[in-house]
């Protein structure tokens, strides 16, 4: 492992590229006959908390990472100048799960006992260029292809007007999703309609687009498919409504696919952004400019993973998983390597982070993948040092359809339980061992144990998102890939609602009172509320 420093340099500019501070600043049924849980560690840490800056500290566990910390601004000192989520304050959901911890806190809510899904409206996407080497992807919105809704200001909705970039369909309310067909589209929320025009990247959107939560006008986009070359990812302008700038494929990136399906992350100064190609990148954002400042390039046991889920954070540390199930804590100050959890299989579900009693924890599910039959782990993680909590081992198999596989295990990023729930933790797990069947399961935050696993119609990729009623009850929203959505009492998982709505939800729901906005394979983008 090595410290490399060249000069400065630029490797991204966007000149002229307006900042839109507009806000003036920054914002600051019960089965558990194939589950194994192992209680690793039972250590009481319910006192311990987390200072303002964690310390610098390498545990053992990271050894087995060979990495290079490339210093590409020695100018400009790498110390997150605030480690304030900065999401907390942002007038909307604007970046994948919602924040930094990638909890799915959208505040949902619903009165009495819930009923019925209705669906508000339907907005269409237009469909993919097609390629000789990796085919039409179609549109709507592939994994994980959530939403982001914003509600707008009034300086920033005076900017955008001055600029002409609005139709009138657009109010302060918007939704903004990246799309399969290789575009970002603009709608508004309580309409449906288009409030801007879609913005062309030409390549496929698979991941979850990013607004920058200081509202200074930038959209971080990861493209996922490079049907055309450049390849890699970009920045719009939304003060411009264009393409600001792009960061193009790394040629000294460890893995050569230079896809970015990982949602990037505000912290301090900086942008985060973890790369299909075995880079963590870390981009100085300033008035007019966003510059490389530096990059983590790792391998493990030789081999090059690549991140598809999308990075937590907690003060200083920065939380992410990869392809060959490397659960990795990094010092987003020095850009190193703190500790190493592996998980024994891909993991592309994204880190959760709850904070309990002061302390950071990590939990986040496994795939089946490289075991074709086998068991997904899901796990809870000190996020200081990277010991098991526990761990919970339940059964899955890969299925293997024609000449395509469907890795088992967790696709969906976990929600924690509020409410009447909050000693729970949900997720959706693909089990395909009766068809390509999936199941929604309730763990115990505590001790990892199955709760409750309900059968659902076919396995779901998507990540479920909770709603509360004025009583503390909470119920949960899943939808699966043949197009079912469902309405589940998550006390005890009975089904209250299921409906056949879309094509193939894969991608996540963003929640906004009793309502929510997802995607789905195909051309269609749902508004559904919950009633």
């Amino acid at each position: 492992m090595t410290t490399r420093r060249i000069l400065p340099l630029i490797l991204v500019t966007a000149i002229g590229l307006p900042i839109l501070s507009c806000s003036g600043g920054n914002s600051s049924s019960s089965d558990t006959s194939d589950a194994d849980s192992v209680v690793v560690d039972s250590v009481d840490r319910t006192e311990a908390s987390a200072p303002a800056m964690l310390p610098d500290t390498l545990y053992g566990s990271a050894a087995a990472i060979k990495y290079t910390t490339e210093i590409v601004d020695d100018i400009t000192d790498g110390t997150i100048s605030s480690t304030a989520n900065l999401y907390d304050d942002a007038p909307g959901a604007f970046t994948f799960r919602g924040g930094a911890y990638r909890d799915a806190d959208f505040g949902g809510t619903v009165s009495g006992t819930p009923t019925e899904i209705v669906v508000d409206w339907e907005f269409h996407t237009d469909q993919a260029r097609g390629s000789e080497r990796y085919g039409s992807w179609g549109g709507g919105s592939g994994w994980t292809g959530q939403p982001l809704y914003v509600e707008w200001p009034d300086s920033c909705i005076a900017r955008f007007r001055q600029a002409g970039t609005l139709l009138p369909a657009f109010t302060s309310r918007e939704i903004m999703v990246g799309s399969l067909a290789g575009r970002v589209y603009f709608i508004d929320f309580e309409s449906g309609k288009a409030s801007r025009k879609a913005i062309d990247v030409v390549n496929p959107i698979k991941g979850t687009i990013s607004l920058d939560p200081t509202l200074n006008g930038n959209l971080y986009v990861g493209q996922g498919i490079p049907v055309e070359r450049p390849f890699g990812a970009l920045v719009i302008d939304l003060y411009r409504h264009e393409i600001g700038h792009t960061f193009k494929e790394d040629p000294k990136a460890p893995r050569r696919w230079g896809a970015y399906d990982s949602s990037p992350l505000r912290v301090g100064q900086f942008l985060f952004r973890p790369g299909e190609n075995g880079s963590l990148y870390k981009f100085l954002i300033k008035p007019g400019t966003v510059t490389l400042h530096s990059a983590m390039r790792y391998t493990v046991s030789t081999g090059a993973p690549g991140m598809e889920a999308s990075m937590s954070a907690f003060a200083n540390y920065g939380y992410t998983a990869d392809n060959h199930g490397n659960l990795i804590c990094t010092n987003l100050n020095t850009m190193k390597p703190v500790w190493l959890y592996q998980m024994g299989d891909d993991t592309d579900a994204s880190p959760v982070l709850i904070v309990e009693d002061g302390h950071p924890y990590i939990y986040t599910g496994s795939e089946i993948d490289r075991q074709n039959v086998g068991s997904a782990k899901f796990v809870k993680i000190d996020g200081i040092d990277g010991h098991a909590v526990w761990e919970a081992k339940i059964s899955g198999r890969r299925a293997d359809v024609g000449e395509k596989h469907f890795d088992g295990g967790f696709y969906a990023t976990a929600l924690p339980g509020r409410g009447n729930c909050k000693d729970l933790i949900f997720t959706n797990m693909v089990k395909n061992e009766h068809g390509q069947n999936g199941e929604f399961i309730a763990l115990d935050r505590s001790t990892g144990k199955v709760v409750y696993s309900t059968p659902l119609k076919h396995y779901a990729w998507s990540s479920p998102v909770g709603f509360v009623n004025e009583s503390g009850e909470m119920f949960v929203f899943a939808a699966d890939c043949i197009g079912n959505v469902y309405l589940i009492n998550g006390a005890d998982g009975k089904i209250l609602f299921t409906k056949h709505v879309g094509n193939n939800f894969e991608s996540s729901p963003v929640v906004v009172g009793n309502s929510l906005v997802v995607g789905s394979r195909g051309n269609a983008i749902f508004k559904m509320s919950i009633k």
